[in-house]
């Protein structure tokens, strides 16, 4: 039981240092903040050179994805908080682990928006865009950099 209990606080440790990370660098997404994926301070779409009826289609799309995001992440937010307090205070592990399937739902629904997203964003976009928005895309997740060492702390 102890080892069952110590594992889940594990992984729980595990998933909330990876969620507040995640959610540090992308969950306040408001137009002033630039997009997760995007390079700079500015949201992706706006280096792809749309043209007029473009941006009048993707703004929108833009605001309620952004909008979106930074609900899911406040929720992840709150879970987060709740975890600690559980972790600290309970030895329930199915309060725990009830806790950590919400979490997971809510990682869940986050990653179903980003692709409902990109879905939606592909096709306002032509073809030429499409290349370079998903070139965009590449570039960007290269340059993310984990929250912990990776060279074994040295």
């Amino acid at each position: 039981m102890i080892i069952l209990f110590l594992s889940l606080a594990i992984n729980a440790g595990v998933l909330a240092t990876t969620g507040y990370h995640y959610f540090h660098h992308n969950a306040s997404l408001t137009p002033p903040v630039p997009c997760p994926v995007s390079p700079g301070d500015t949201h992706l779409y706006q280096s792809l050179g749309l043209s007029d009826l473009q941006l009048a289609r993707m703004e929108p799309l833009a605001q309620k994805f952004h909008g979106r995001l930074a609900e899911l992440g406040a929720g992840m937010e709150e879970k987060k908080k709740i975890l600690i307090d559980l972790l600290q205070k309970e030895r329930d592990s199915a309060s725990i682990e009830n806790l950590r399937r919400e979490m997971s739902g809510i990682q869940d629904e986050i990653q179903r928006e980003v692709i409902s997203h990109i879905v939606e964003t592909k096709k306002i976009l032509d073809a030429k865009q499409q290349q370079r928005f998903f070139v965009l895309m590449k570039q960007s997740m290269t340059r993310e950099q984990t929250p912990w060492p990776t060279s074994g702390g040295k």
